[in-house]
């Protein structure tokens, strides 16, 4: 189905140098990046322009983009969000949707990799002394940061600093005309390698995705849908918040299939009981 077929990477970010090998070994696709692509013009993590829409409709809308630029058929874009982990409190997470769109067979297929491997980091200081050691824990200079007078104002925005000569002479030129100065991550992929890999994982998970076909319909994109909870306490019996099973559906054809005790275990460790461990 997408053998010798051209596939276009929604990206102005660098991301084909993760995204183009894997989905070119796994789908036997020619990938290739378009020009004058411009998806800053969705939203930017540097918050000069806001996103409007939500993770899922501006992956889809990045695409559809590159689809109508190139006259290609077949397009993947990823979109990240980066802040809170949903549910591990007092944690960063980066939170990527990675969308494959076939046109000429009407795909529509998603992934998402959430995870706390991130440096997304931000705040505001004043000594040089300060400069440095958030840089160090951003893992600076491997990755990149951003420099502004505060964190809503974008009069002045130096982005991409990746060596400390440059980041010291950003520091002084803003202290010298601000008097503040608000450090940020940079989280553009080419800028930021822990993003990268995610990015790239992604990618791996969205390639095993296409290549699972309904059994029913024959239709790329079987997957997981929905993680149920509810693996029984060892101890109590108490539904725990632990995954009792998967439930695998197809896009086209809706049909679905129930996977119990996917992480190969039939009760869960009572310290992880609300009951048991409250």
């Amino acid at each position: 189905m997408f053998e010798g077929r051209k596939l276009v990477i929604a990206t102005k970010h660098e991301k084909e140098k993760v995204i183009a090998p894997v989905l070119e070994k796994y789908l036997g696709v020619e990938c290739f990046i378009p020009s004058d692509f411009d998806s800053d013009e969705l939203g930017t993590f540097s918050g000069e322009i806001e996103r409007k829409d939500d993770p899922i409709t501006t992956v889809r809308n990045k695409c559809m983009m590159a689809i109508q630029l190139t006259d290609c058929d077949m397009a993947i874009a990823s979109e990240g969000s980066f802040g809170p982990h949903p549910s591990i409190f007092f944690v960063q997470a980066d939170d990527e949707f990675l969308m494959f769109i076939d046109k000429k067979n009407k795909l529509e297929i998603i992934v998402r990799e959430l995870t706390t491997e991130t440096n997304f980091n931000a705040r505001e200081v004043k000594t040089e002394k300060e400069l440095i050691e958030f840089a160090k824990v951003a893992k600076f200079p491997s990755h990149g940061l951003i420099i502004k007078k505060s964190k809503d104002d974008f009069t002045r925005i130096e982005k991409g600093i990746t060596t400390w000569e440059r980041l010291s002479e950003f520091f002084q030129d803003f202290m010298k005309s601000y008097g503040m100065v608000y450090v940020e991550t940079d989280m553009r992929a080419m800028y930021n390698p822990t993003r990268m890999m995610v990015i790239e994982k992604a990618a791996q998970k969205l390639a095993e995705k296409i290549n699972s076909r309904c059994p029913v319909c024959d239709t790329p994109g079987f997957g997981i849908s929905e993680a149920k909870q509810g693996l029984p306490c060892g101890l109590c019996s108490f539904p725990t918040r632990s995954t009792l099973s998967f439930i695998t559906t197809c896009g086209k054809c809706n049909f679905a299939k129930e996977e119990m005790y996917p992480h190969k275990k039939q009760y869960e460790d009572p310290m992880y009981c609300d009951r048991c461990n409250p």
